[in-house]
């Protein structure tokens, strides 16, 4: 059995090896799930509720010990991570709530009475990304679990470390060892198998849009459903009439968070010509002002990049000759780090419209409402994005016209587990998160029974 070498992104040394899982494998875990599923489905609602609860208060528990392997993967924040250990635990309360309310309807109809029912899928596959490992799967595995579905989720090859450790915690808090399943490995071979395998009935991603359209593609051959949470290349629209200085203290939260390995980063700043200038001067400060270093540190803010692959591809968007406004700091030594960096470039340049994924910002000066809301939508994207005005028609008028799934005004909020999340365009394909999740891991049955008239 193969395996793969984790690293430490903030010190460069090797963390663990784990095992691989092979094709041979994928299958044996498929065939596992589908007997645990169908016993799972049998459950009351109240009983699968209430395995839920129990996995959500082990994860609990282990918080600490989940931050700290995220840290030491990852090179989350501890702040950060902690907080990401914590909202598995939430998400899992808040689907746990789930299986009792999966009601179906009474339909009028003539002749008899007609119902609907909600139907488990089967087997889903899970395939998560690197940049946000626990939360992420919790997202698909937690909603599927909660509509009587088994998982299988094959983490990132760079970050598998904290999803391994959840499927181990779902086992000790009493669910079946085959419900829910965790199979690290390559996307070629375990994701690969995930689409072309006739049992999993249901794929979510979440990462590039290139290998998005990838699983899209491979799925349609058995018509199996997908949900997709792919690329962004959000925008952050600051109009003249807004809070200058809240909308330039907080820009730097909105794309560097996470070193701007967030799908939801809103990595375009567009400026009313206006108050550019003014913005420039007290966005300099704020970014130089990111406390960007050793990720255990509780007043650490950013760490490193995830990977030396992953810095070489941010460091092309920044050659010599780039437009650089001005960076922040960074460590020096070992790790991954990339100074938060602010650039000034024209419109037509790759760095406007390709996805970055790390702390690279453009600010962009626009004219007027109409060319905000045109610079906004020029992109294939459409993921989320934040509006900075203190006239409420025109945060009406501007959050319906930005082609994008998740919008904020006034704020970088962008992810709730209970509002529906998701994007529009080449951002991805239906929705997660939200009272209706679970529903998109089932199917709508509908039976008609002819009553006899007396």
């Amino acid at each position: 059995m193969t395996t793969s070498t984790i690293i430490n992104p903030a010190t460069e040394e090797v963390l663990d090896t784990v095992k691989q899982t092979d094709e041979a494998g994928v299958d044996d875990a498929v065939a596992r799930a589908s007997a645990a599923q169908r016993a799972w489905a049998r459950l009351a609602p109240a009983e699968r509720a209430a395995a839920l609860r129990s996995f959500a208060e082990v994860v609990d528990t282990h918080i600490d010990e989940l931050a700290e392997l995220e840290v030491a993967n990852s090179g989350h924040p501890i702040g950060n991570a902690a907080w990401e250990a914590g909202h598995v635990r939430d998400v899992l309360h808040y689907y746990a709530a789930s299986p009792e309310r999966l009601s179906g309807k009474q339909i009028p109809v003539a002749g008899g009475l007609d119902v609907t029912f909600h139907e488990p899928l089967g087997v889903v596959g899970v395939i998560t990304p690197w940049n946000f490992p626990m939360t992420i799967a919790s997202w698909g595995f937690a909603p599927a679990l909660a509509a009587g579905n088994a998982v299988l989720v094959k983490p990132a090859e760079w970050t598998p470390l904290t999803t391994i450790r959840l499927g181990e915690l779902a086992v000790e808090a009493g669910l079946p060892a085959d419900l829910f399943c965790v199979l690290p490995g390559k996307g070629s071979v375990v994701g690969e198998r995930f689409v072309t395998h006739p049992d999993v009935r249901k794929i979510v991603f979440t990462g590039s849009t290139e290998v998005g359209t990838r699983v899209m593609a491979g799925a349609a051959a058995q018509v199996k459903r997908v949900t997709l949470e792919l690329g962004g290349k959000s925008a952050n629209i600051v109009f003249d009439d807004c809070d200058l200085e809240k909308a330039a203290a907080t820009a730097p939260y909105g794309v560097f968070d996470n070193a701007g390995q967030d799908c939801c980063a809103r990595s375009r700043i567009l400026v009313q010509r206006n108050v550019y200038d003014r913005f420039m001067e007290l966005l300099e400060p704020a970014v130089k002002g990111v406390v960007v270093g050793d990720p255990r540190a509780e007043g650490t803010e950013m760490g490193p990049l995830v990977s030396r692959t992953h810095f070489d591809t941010v460091a092309s968007y920044v050659p010599d000759d780039a437009a650089v406004a001005f960076r922040g700091h960074a460590p020096s030594g070992p790790g991954y780090w990339f100074a938060p960096t602010v650039l000034t470039p024209q419109r037509t340049d790759r760095t406007v419209r390709e996805e970055i994924f790390g702390p690279v910002v453009t600010v962009l000066a626009f004219d007027d409402e109409a060319d905000a809301i045109a610079l906004a939508n020029d992109t294939a994207y459409g993921l989320s994005g934040s509006i900075w005005t203190d006239n409420l028609s025109r945060a009406v008028r501007v959050s319906r016209a930005v082609e994008a799934g998740n919008l904020s005004v006034n704020s970088h909020s962008s992810v709730r587990y209970h509002t529906p999340f998701g994007g529009f365009k080449q951002s991805g394909l239906g929705r997660e998160l939200g009272p209706d999740a679970p529903l998109s891991f089932t199917e709508t049955k509908n039976v008609f029974f002819a009553v006899e008239e007396s």
